[in-house]
C-alpha cells in the first residue's frame, strides 16, 4: 500500500473520529445513528494511522506531499 493521506487529513480525521466519540458516550447520539458513526469513527482512525485510504485509490486522489528528489 502506497501512502496516500497528508498530515492534515489525518489530523482531520482523527479530530472527527474523536467528537463522534464523545458524542456517543455523551448520549448525544444513541441507537442505529450512534452504531454506524462509532463505525465510522474507528474506520478514520484506522485510516489515519496506515495513513492509506482505499476510497482515494480508484478517483486518483493523494492528499501527500510531493517530494522532488
Amino acid at each position: 500500500m502506497k501512502k496516500n493521506m497528508g498530515t492534515t487529513d489525518k489530523i482531520i480525521r482523527i479530530a472527527v473520529a474523536a467528537v463522534i466519540g464523545f458524542l456517543y458516550y455523551n448520549g448525544t447520539i444513541s441507537g442505529t445513528l450512534g452504531i454506524v458513526l462509532m463505525g465510522l469513527a474507528g474506520i478514520f482512525v484506522l485510516t489515519s494511522f496506515v495513513s492509506f485510504c482505499p476510497l482515494y485509490v480508484p478517483f486518483g486522489l493523494s492528499t501527500c506531499a510531493v517530494k522532488d528528489k
